[in-house]
């Protein structure tokens, strides 16, 4: 039987990257989209002209209604979710003290409400199938902080607590839940930053490359795989050394 994966803000980045993996794999790929409608219609058309199962859907992660539509339209098309990567993620660059609250709320609604409203969803089938993959994208800024991004690096740090406390609840009806947190990524996240400021992060990594969405990817498909059955409440982080 094939295995259905929904990847939430899968139209660019590790996100898409994530897709088109999980394609290669046999599963049946949802690429979950806000306004990247573009991007997103054409991985799907990409992956099902060679020979995938894919369902482009639009639904802002932060709103339940609309995740609660998205949830319906999967069910009537694959039926029910045996992994969920929650990706979906926006940041900020900028002195804390130059946060606006409207902001604040805005970054943490969606890195952190979204996770809320997609894994409750998510666990409804879990739970009664006793089985289920849930993996959670946060970054070594959860995990060590970042200057000038004060507000991300919360969210990302929640996204690890929340991880570790959903393992300890929901391993007993066989669900693992565990998070991702990548080092410095090529991706449309990061182009905002200087070439400068990328060629001191790549001297900081001891591998001496930044990382590319596919590098994530893997370690994401190994955490859905039944390779990791005996993993959860992890962080595992690909991040060429960066953070040790």
């Amino acid at each position: 039987m094939k295995k259905t994966v929904l990847i939430t803000g899968a139209s660019h980045g590790i996100g898409k990257a994530t897709a088109i993996l999980f394609a290669k794999h046999n599963y049946n790929v949802i690429i979950n989209y806000n306004t990247s409608e573009d991007e997103a219609k054409k991985i799907e058309v990409d992956l099902i002209k060679q020979g995938a199962n894919a369902l482009a859907i639009k639904a802002d992660v932060s709103r339940q209604d609309e995740v609660k539509e998205m949830f319906g339209v999967i069910n009537d098309t694959f039926g029910d979710i045996h992994v969920l990567i929650n990706n979906a993620g926006i940041s900020s660059q900028k002195l804390f003290t130059d946060v606006a609250e409207e902001e604040w709320d805005k970054i943490f609604d969606v890195n952190i409400k979204g996770i809320f409203n997609c894994t409750q969803f998510a666990l409804k089938s879990m739970i009664k199938n006793h089985f289920g993959k849930i993996i959670n994208i946060s970054s070594i800024w959860g995990l060590t902080g970042a200057s000038c991004e004060v507000v991300y690096s919360a969210t990302k740090a929640a996204v690890i607590g929340f991880t570790k406390a959903l393992a300890k609840e929901v391993g007993p009806c066989n669900i693992n839940v565990n998070a991702v947190a990548p080092g410095v990524i090529d991706t449309q996240m990061n182009k905002n930053m200087s070439v400068e400021i990328m060629c001191d992060l790549k001297e900081q990594t001891p591998l001496g490359v930044i990382g590319t969405g596919e590098d994530v990817a893997q370690t994401i498909l190994f955490l859905a795989s039944d390779n990791s059955k005996f993993i959860t409440g992890q962080v595992i982080s690909p991040n060429g050394g960066i953070v040790i």
